[in-house]
């Protein structure tokens, strides 16, 4: 057997590896800092948990840990890949010690205790860690690892104080033995380099050969793992290949669409692995029966997506018609048009149900992009409200739509967006080729060209110019025309025009024969006759409510990366259920909602901290930040902020209260 001379890799299970009373591991000076967050603890926790529910023979592969042999010293190594999975596993083996430990002395399990630190320890000085951090956060590691923290560290900001904190949160004293088992089960590889390996190549060889797994394989991959063979191809044939086949290149954003749809959340789709993480979160446990379940559904959810993709699949040509109309705005809003597409293919609605609210989403979309605000984000909301019913869906989409005069004014004064669209729509045609848009007044006038048949475009002045030039894109001076006759009518002058106009077949085209000149004044006379057009086919439902001012509603806040220096407000404010909150970050939101619903809807906190393990105790369990809500129960405020929104969102979810709090993010937050 030829054998590698540089390099042991050998597949080790973790917690008797670093139980060894020979593992000593430091990290170099050139790692990155640590950046595990909640969420990630979250997912190993909830594998170590998987894992220890499963059966005896399972085991949980957390990758491979590369290290290499200290220069200076023989009973060291150097971690060159994994200090984020060793970090934070020995931070929850750290809250699971200390768990134990604060039991009382008659009901500790003391051999617990023990195995528990020497995974933590070294074995020549309990003084110190098994894994040593780079010197400039090392203090702060070892501090909370061997609980040492003095009463100044309560307030400090830490990933290791965060993370800490959360595991301890989660792990009760009724559940040290099954955490325990969990973490016994976890293996991975142990590579460890000579003194003669080139550490910088191996490490970029295990980081960066090979395409990564995209986001619907790996679900594709989750979904099948642990099945039989047989198993595996009754479900790829009948459920996955079909999905497939349904959705084509589009796959991943259908897996996208779904979770959104189902969730009302947003989810991530540009880098990382947002959508993957959004399924295991969703799905957490899929045994066959469950599978073959959800399986049928991702199914027939997949046939109504390949027809929003080709909306000439649809039967019905009013449907069909007003689906591709949908499309003219992207696949935005494809989470809340699948679902009402579906259930009017398994007739839980009729058509008119289904027109209506593809009625609403055009307008919606079509009048904020008229003025001039995002359209992005808005689709989870939307899926929110319609599982309350259509009338919600009415009136959240009522909320967020600009009103009439807000419209008036845009397509007065903007350039028209989605132009051919809105012009055919306007003209009462349906699907209709061969037409071109048409500007009356030239994008490009020669200096011949004349609006009046007496003053040429280069007598004009330039004020006269520019005023043409503003109005040039607006609705007024715009109309769709045949191909052939747009191709005469091009640079022509208005009275050569107007000879073709009147040939046309498009109703709104004809009527400009009619016209004696054309003139800003006429642009503007038209835009105006035209508008109250848009505004009656994209109508905005009266249903009350205000119009959009930039309000986010808290279940799709976002948390922002950060602002410049020595700026403080990442809200501008917060409106509570009517009420105008100066709150200016996620800190003091998370501590004023806590302390409100303490005092308004109590049950709902404590289900909800209940069910999650925090955010609210019945004692100061460990050192860190609390606030008191009163004398038996307190609020730990040490959680990263990306936490603490979870938390506002969760919780607010739970007393049903959501959908009445709203932030308004600052304008440098904004953009950000």
């Amino acid at each position: 057997m030829v054998t590698a001379t540089n390099i042991d890799a050998t597949a080790v299970n973790t917690i008797a590896w670093l139980s060894e009373a020979s593992t000593a591991i430091v990290v170099p000076v050139y790692q990155r800092q640590y950046r595990w967050d909640i969420g990630g603890c979250e997912q190993l926790l909830a594998d170590v948990r998987a894992v220890a529910d499963s059966n005896a023979r399972h085991t949980h592969f957390i990758g491979s840990i590369l290290a290499g042999e200290a220069a200076e010293s023989d009973d060291e190594l150097i971690l060159i890949d994994g200090q984020q999975r060793i970090t934070t596993l020995m931070l929850l083996v750290a809250a699971l010690h200390h768990t134990v430990l604060a039991q009382p002395q008659d009901a500790r399990d003391y051999a617990l205790a023990e195995a528990l630190s020497r995974v933590l320890r070294r074995a020549t000085d309990h003084t110190q860690t098994k894994l040593r951090p780079h010197r400039a956060w090392a203090q702060v590691f070892e501090s909370v690892v061997l609980e040492t923290r003095g009463p100044g560290d309560a307030l400090r900001d830490s990933r290791f104080d965060d993370n800490y904190a959360f595991f301890r949160s989660q792990i009760r004293a009724d559940e040290v033995t099954r955490i325990w088992r969990g973490l016994q089960k976890l293996e991975h590889v142990a590579i460890t380099l000579r003194a003669d390996a080139n550490a910088q190549q191996i490490f970029e060889s295990l980081n960066s050969t090979g395409e990564p797994l995209r986001d619907h394989e790996l679900i594709h991959n989750y979904v099948l793992m642990g099945l039989t063979h047989a198993e595996q191809s009754e479900i790829e044939d009948e459920y996955w290949a079909p999905i497939e086949q349904n959705t084509g290149e589009q796959i991943a954003g259908f897996w996208r669409h779904y979770l959104v749809m189902t969730s009302g959340r947003e989810v991530a789709a540009a880098g990382g692995r947002g959508v993957y993480d959004a399924f295991r979160q969703r799905f957490p446990r899929l045994d066959l029966a469950t599978l073959r379940q959800h399986a049928a559904e991702w199914r027939e959810y997949s046939v109504a997506y390949r027809t929003l993709l080709e909306p000439e699949r649809a039967e019905d040509a009013t449907v069909s018609r007003h689906l591709g109309y949908v499309n003219t705005f992207g696949r935005g809003t494809y989470p809340l048009v699948m679902r009402a597409y579906r259930d009017y293919a398994a007739g839980v609605i009729d058509k008119g149900a289904l027109v209506e609210t593809l009625e609403q989403v055009q307008s919606l979309l079509l009048r904020r992009t008229v003025v001039g605000v995002s359209t992005d984000r808005l689709v989870a909301r939307l899926c929110r409200a319609r599982a309350e019913g259509r009338a919600s869906l009415a009136r959240a989409i009522a909320r967020i739509t600009p009103s009439d005069e807000r419209v008036r004014v845009a397509l007065k004064y903007s350039e028209l967006p989605h132009a051919a669209y809105v012009l055919g729509r306007l003209a009462g045609l349906e699907h209709r080729g061969g037409l071109d848009v048409e500007h009356v007044f030239p994008s490009a006038p020669a200096d011949s060209w004349s609006g009046d048949g007496t003053r040429a475009w280069a007598d004009l002045t330039d004020d006269e110019q520019n005023s043409f030039r503003a109005l040039g894109g607006t609705l007024g001076n715009l109309t769709l025309l045949e191909q052939p006759l747009a191709d005469r009518a091009a640079d022509a002058s208005f009275a050569d025009k107007r000879v073709l106009y009147a040939q046309s077949e498009v109703s709104t085209t004809r009527e400009l024969a009619h016209t004696e000149a054309w003139s800003t004044a006429a642009i503007a006379a038209r835009t105006v006759r035209l508008t109250e057009a848009f505004v009656r086919v994209w109508a905005r439902a009266a249903t009350g409510g205000i119009d959009d001012d930039g309000l986010t509603p808290v279940l799709d806040a976002v948390r922002r990366r950060g602002w410049p220096r020595n700026w403080e407000r990442e809200f501008e404010y917060v409106e509570y259920r009517g009420e105008h909150w100066e709150v200016y970050d996620v800190k003091y939101l998370f501590n004023r909602i806590f302390k409100r619903l303490w005092a308004d809807a109590r049950p709902s906190v404590i289900a909800f901290s209940a069910e999650r393990g925090g955010p609210i105790y019945e004692s100061q369990a460990w050192n860190g930040h609390w606030d008191a809500l009163d004398e038996t129960h307190f609020l730990y405020m040490g959680w990263d902020s990306k936490y603490m929104l979870t938390a506002v969102q969760g919780v607010l979810d739970e007393a049903g209260i959501a959908p009445e709090v709203f932030v308004k993010y600052s304008y440098i937050g904004a953009v950000m």
